[in-house]
């Protein structure tokens, strides 16, 4: 079988999930090749695992100091490019598409008639999970931006309806975690702003990423560049992590059982719901600005909720090469057999009752 695999590429969390399900994929034998989009293509790292990928302009959202700029995304964005990619992609020789809401796969997929698999958090929103911030607009941005014929939405907990666990890979090390040590990664704000902001808790060491040219110290705050690796063995060995309100890292996190402390991209639907069923569910705290009140009771007070997730993507993976996925019934028997072995003794909510999923 023959795979089309389009990513969004705004975020890291989609790639960090290409990751993993294109490792199992290609264990499965299949044949995977990757686009992705919404980036330009030097901005990328860490990619020689995707072999020789695609990369498309496609859409994106500007930010600016924690905030989505509306105006300057609708300047920005071209949809004269976006609709002349979406006609130029030559899907006739796949089997199938996947696409991790990645709109120009997603659409040429539409058009050619060809199968498509929408794999991702986006597509939990389809049903009545914990949403806020949700307007006509954002609605149908979601409904509309990769729309595919089949949808497996992932999301921390199933609400009740056909939606699977996250893919929360994470790195193994054999270093101790230090209880002092937070792991910082808000990509969408101000660096000196977060740096503002951490300054006054001397007690504690924070490790942050972002568009830094080199490492540098600055006493209890370390400033590194982005790096994969690197960022994977500071985030095992981190009693605690803070960051925007995206979905992967926030997955990795609770399946280490890391306190979480989330602020999420204001103005973005999808964030600011993240933040509700993070506090929801009893798996963070949120802050609606960096507040170095909310910040100073999370440091204190706060302590970590471990989830344990089953391989999420090598079921996919092997659901996909079974071809189960043109059976009507095997995507809810797919979310029923992972939710079971989903493990999380100190949560009451998600411990051995935990009620089965709607698979209406």
């Amino acid at each position: 079988m023959k795979i089309l695999y389009g990513v969004q590429a705004t975020g890291n969390g989609h790639i960090t999930r290409a990751r993993a399900l294109g490792k199992e994929l290609k264990a499965c034998g299949l044949d995977v090749d990757f686009l992705f989009s919404g980036r330009d293509k030097d901005k990328f790292f860490d990619m020689a695992e995707f072999g020789d990928w695609q990369c498309y302009q496609g859409l994106t959202f500007v930010h600016e100091a924690g905030k989505t700029k509306l105006i300057d995304t609708i300047k920005q964005n071209s949809l004269k490019t976006l609709f002349k990619d979406i006609r130029a992609l030559d899907v006739s020789g796949y089997d199938l598409i996947i696409t991790d809401f990645e709109p120009i796969s997603a659409w040429a997929a539409k058009r050619a008639g060809k199968p498509c698999i929408g794999m991702g958090h986006q597509y939990a929103f389809n049903h009545a999970v914990p949403k806020t911030g949700d307007s006509l607009i954002p609605r149908i941005i979601m409904r509309n931006f990769a729309p595919a014929s089949i949808d497996l939405g992932l999301h921390w907990h199933h609400f009740g309806y056909p939606i699977l666990p996250p893919i929360a890979e994470t790195h193994v090390t054999n270093k101790a975690v230090e209880p002092n040590k937070v792991v910082v990664y808000l990509g969408f704000e101000d660096p000196d702003e977060v740096v503002s902001l951490l300054e006054p808790f001397t007690d504690h060491l924070f490790t942050v990423y972002g568009p830094f040219a080199q490492y540098e110290s600055m006493g209890h705050i370390q400033l590194k560049p982005l790096s994969r690796d690197g960022f994977q063995e500071d985030l095992a060995t981190a009693a605690g992590v803070i960051c925007n309100a995206g979905f992967e890292l926030s997955s990795e996190a609770i399946q280490l059982g890391k306190k979480l402390l989330v602020k999420p991209l204001q103005g973005q639907m999808e964030q600011l719901s993240n933040a509700k069923a993070l506090t929801e569910l009893g798996l963070g705290m949120a802050m609606n600005s960096l507040d170095p009140q909310v910040l100073d009771t999370w440091l204190k007070h706060a302590k970590g909720s471990q989830v344990k997730y089953p391989n999420v993507a090598k079921a996919i993976a092997q659901w996909v090469n079974s071809g189960k996925w043109n059976t009507p019934s095997s995507k809810a028997e797919l979310v029923d057999s992972l939710w079971k072995q989903v493990h999380a003794p100190e949560i009451t909510h998600f411990g051995s009752t935990l009620p089965q999923p709607s698979l209406a």
